[in-house]
C-alpha cells in the first residue's frame, strides 16, 4: 500500500470518529445544562477546552456563550476540528482512497456529508439540535459498522483501526479530564456540591455512551473515582482508554516496521497504569491525564514518521 493511501485511510477513520464524538459531546452537554441544579455555574466554555480548541476559540469569539460555542464546534469553517470540517475531510479522504474501501462506504459518507451540509445550521438553535446530532451519530455508526463488517482484514483495515482507536482514546481522556477541573459553586452547601458532581460525571459517562454499561458492570452509584477508573482501565468497554490502547497494539502487530511503535504504545499503557483515581486527588488525576495525552500524541507522531513519510 502506498504511504499516501495509508495516510488517507487513517485520517478518514480519525475524522469520522471525531465527528461522532463531537456530536455526542454537544448533545450530552446540552442536556447536562438543562438538568443542573439552579444557579450551578457550569457554562459552555468547557467544550472548546475538551476538544483542544480553546486558544483558537478565544481568538475568534468574544464570548463563550451557547451560540458561539456551538458555531465553533459544529459549523465554523475556520475551525479544523469542527464537525462540518471533520465530515468534509472524511469524505475527501474516502474519495481519494475508494479503491481500498467498500463501494457502499462512499455512498454512505456522501449521505452523511449532505445531511451535515444541509442541516448543521439547525443545530445552532435548540429546536433542531437533538434531531441533527442524533442523525450525525447514527450515520457515523452505520459507516463504522459497514467498514467493520465487510472490509478484508488487511493493512487498509489496520490503518482504519489505528485511526479510530487513537482518536477515541484521545477524546475519552479529554472528556475525563474535564471532570477533574472543578466547578465553582460559591457558597453552595456540601450536599448540593455532591449533587452537581454526580450530574457532571453522569454526563461524562453519557458523552461516551458508557452510562448503562457502567451501571451494569459495576452496579454502584455514579461517583468521580469509579467513573474515571472505569473509563480509563476497563478493558472490556470499547471506549475506555485501556481498550483503545489494546486495539492499537493489536493492529500495529499486523503492520511492518512496528517495533518502535509497540514501544510507544506500551509506554502510554505504563502511564495509564500509574493513573489510579482512587489514590489521586483532582490535581494528580489531571497531571496523569496530561501525561497520557503526551503518550497518545507520541503514538500519532510515530505512525506518521513510520508509514506516512514515504
Amino acid at each position: 500500500m502506498l504511504s499516501r493511501v495509508a495516510e488517507r485511510i487513517y485520517w478518514l477513520a480519525r475524522y469520522l470518529e471525531r465527528a461522532e464524538n463531537t456530536a455526542r459531546l454537544v448533545s450530552t452537554y446540552h442536556f447536562l445544562l438543562l438538568d443542573l441544579p439552579k444557579g450551578a455555574q457550569v457554562g459552555w466554555r468547557a467544550l472548546p477546552v475538551i476538544t483542544g480548541g480553546q486558544t483558537q476559540f478565544a481568538e475568534r469569539y468574544a464570548r463563550a456563550d451557547e451560540r458561539n460555542t456551538l458555531r465553533f464546534l459544529l459549523a465554523d469553517a475556520a475551525n479544523p476540528g469542527s464537525l462540518a470540517n471533520s465530515v468534509a475531510w472524511a469524505r475527501e479522504n474516502c474519495r481519494t482512497s475508494r479503491e481500498e474501501l467498500p463501494g457502499e462506504a462512499w455512498e454512505q459518507i456522501n449521505e452523511l456529508h449532505l445531511f451535515v451540509t444541509e442541516r448543521v445550521a439547525s443545530a445552532l438553535a435548540r429546536g433542531g439540535r437533538f434531531e441533527f446530532l442524533s442523525g450525525v451519530i447514527r450515520r457515523c455508526q452505520q459507516l463504522t459498522g459497514l467498514l467493520h463488517g465487510v472490509m478484508s482484514r488487511g493493512h487498509a483495515y489496520d490503518f482504519i483501526e489505528l485511526g479510530r482507536h487513537l482518536e477515541r482514546a484521545d477524546m475519552s481522556s479529554r472528556v475525563i479530564d474535564i471532570g477533574t477541573q472543578g466547578h465553582p459553586l460559591s457558597d453552595r452547601p456540601r450536599d448540593e456540591a455532591v449533587q452537581l458532581d454526580v450530574h457532571v460525571w453522569t454526563s461524562i459517562l453519557k458523552a461516551l455512551t458508557a452510562y448503562q454499561m457502567y451501571r451494569k458492570d459495576l452496579r454502584i452509584a455514579v461517583n468521580d473515582t469509579d467513573v474515571a477508573a472505569y473509563l480509563l482501565h476497563d478493558g472490556n468497554f470499547p471506549r475506555s482508554v485501556r481498550h483503545c490502547l489494546n486495539e492499537i497494539e493489536s493492529s500495529l502487530g499486523n503492520l511492518p516496521l512496528h517495533r518502535d511503535m509497540l514501544r510507544r504504545v506500551r509506554s502510554a499503557s505504563h502511564v495509564l497504569d500509574q493513573i489510579k483515581p482512587a489514590e489521586l486527588g483532582a490535581a494528580g488525576l489531571h497531571q496523569g491525564l496530561d501525561g497520557l495525552q503526551i503518550g497518545i500524541c507520541a503514538i500519532h507522531e510515530g505512525i506518521r514518521e513510520t508509514w506516512f513519510r514515504g
